[in-house]
């Protein structure tokens, strides 16, 4: 039997079976190879997708635009009277609370018409002392002339009473006609008299009456007078340029030694509430709704988020509000979409070493669901 030999089949020699094995290993790595790609991008395509469904459902929430601006209601310090600056106690940025003086005006020409107002004042009411007395004496001789007249129609009636008895005695021949004449000479006196004190009396109540209007004349000139004294007063309480609210000082203009006028502008009071004006189309405005909460980022601060909400909005858009709003029954028309402001309030107020001014630039997100 020759070496080797078997019933078996024949088998090739090892490293026949290894040459034939090798060929599949290759192919195996290629199909692999071009599946890992495909893989790979399936996976891709469904992270992407899980991603912008993700980024949709987070985004549908959320209005949000860059068309809006920190908003303030600006304070423009001006004097309510002219005169020359004598000190100016404030400076740019520095921040003053209510109550505290910015600017004085010289005083001395206020202080002077002070004094003559309250000179008119007491002279005013010595004016009116005097006047009150004179209608006390009038009122006394009023009184008076009203008593004499009581005395003079009891002395008419008893002449006339009188004289009725010695006409009657004088018909029986028991007087002499002097006695008679007499009686007659004393009726008439003393009727005289009545329309004498009558008179006197009328003039009297004439007299009272002028001192009367010379009490009022002189009750309204010290009016006039105390008035005078209070605008001199406040006229020179004006000199004295004082804070009207809490902020700080921007744009300051004036000097010691400047004449200023009334109204003139000397600088501006930026106040330490500020809000947002946020300008969103009016496509945007669909869901979003009064006391929505907000996130405000603010360019001047792009690693802090505040926290706000919608306050209010305008009743129209930016601009039917504009010097010259358009008019859209002329021309040619194209729709263009409308901006609506609206105003958002900050949840805290931020408290910070560069705080928020007016102009600068925000971007408010508004959770509409």
């Amino acid at each position: 039997m020759p070496p080797y030999e078997s019933d078996s089949p024949e088998r090739p020699p090892a490293s026949d079976a290894t040459a034939l094995a090798e060929p599949p290993l290759p192919r195996l790595k290629r199909s692999r190879r071009r599946r890992l790609p495909v893989l790979l991008l399936a996976v891709a395509i469904a992270a992407a997708v899980v991603g912008a469904f993700a980024w949709w459902l987070e985004a549908r929430q959320w209005e949000s635009t860059d068309d809006a601006f920190i908003d303030v209601h600006m304070v423009h310090v001006a004097p309510q009277v002219a005169g020359r600056v004598a000190r100016v106690l404030v400076d740019d940025n520095q921040r003053v609370k209510p109550g505290d003086v910015l600017v004085e005006i010289d005083p001395a020409d206020f202080q002077a018409s002070l004094d003559q107002a309250l000179a008119s004042q007491a002279n005013a009411a010595a004016d009116l002392a005097r006047a009150k007395a004179q209608q006390e004496v009038d009122g006394a001789n009023a009184e008076q002339s009203l008593a004499q007249i009581g005395v003079a129609e009891a002395n008419a009636k008893v002449a006339e009473i009188q004289l009725k008895r010695d006409r009657a005695q004088a018909a029986a021949k028991a007087i002499s006609s002097q006695q008679l004449d007499n009686s007659i000479a004393n009726a008439q006196s003393s009727a005289a008299s009545l329309v004498a004190a009558q008179k006197k009396h009328a003039s009297d109540e004439a007299l009272l009456a002028v001192a009367a209007s010379q009490v009022a004349a002189a009750k309204a000139s010290l009016e006039g007078a105390t008035a005078q004294v209070a605008q001199a007063r406040l006229n020179l309480s004006y000199t004295r340029i004082v804070a009207p609210e809490a902020g700080r000082i921007a744009h300051k203009n004036v000097a010691p030694g400047d004449y200023v006028q009334t109204g003139q502008n000397l600088m501006a009071l930026v106040p330490l509430k500020v809000w947002i004006t946020a300008n969103f189309k009016e496509t945007q405005l669909d869901l979003m709704r009064v006391g929505q909460p907000v996130e405000i980022q603010v360019d001047a601060y792009p690693d802090q988020v505040f926290k706000g909400h919608v306050d209010s909005f305008q009743p129209g858009s930016g601009a039917a509000f504009s010097l010259l709003p358009p008019e859209n029954a002329t021309g040619n028309y194209v729709k263009v979409v409308q901006r609506v402001p609206v105003k958002i309030v900050f949840d805290d107020p931020p408290d910070l070493p560069r705080p928020l001014g007016p102009g600068m630039s925000v971007v408010p997100s508004v959770k509409v669901r």
